[in-house]
């Protein structure tokens, strides 16, 4: 149900260079985003949980609002390192709550703009 989802969502985002989509996809263990050029297909710039950096900030809890919190942060600050100040939000499919909810507002309050 979430790929049908997901695929409904994705007939009407579309990401670009100016204005790039903002991927978010979480399993059970790991949380990760993506910030996507759709007309090139390109990543612009990513971002996980999986990564030994933020698994050791994180003390292992990977997969929980927390880790959402921090990685949001975290994938602004690099978004707007590489000159992104607007995205388009993709939730993957997911329901707008829990971590996919946290990661979006540490993303606003990072600077973000959605």
């Amino acid at each position: 149900m979430r790929v049908m989802r997901h695929e409904r969502l994705r007939r009407t985002l579309a990401g670009t260079a100016e204005k790039p989509r903002m991927a978010v996809f979480h399993s059970l263990k790991y949380i990760y985003v993506q910030i996507i050029d759709d007309d090139k297909g390109f990543t612009l710039t990513s971002a996980s949980t999986l990564e030994k950096a933020l698994r050791e900030q994180l003390n292992g809890k990977t997969c929980n609002i927390e880790a959402a919190k921090v990685l949001g942060k975290l994938a602004a600050e690099r978004a707007k390192a590489k000159g992104i100040e607007s995205v388009v939000f993709d939730r993957g499919g997911h329901m707008y709550h829990g971590k996919v909810k946290a990661l979006a507002e540490a993303a606003r309050e990072a600077g973000l703009k959605f």
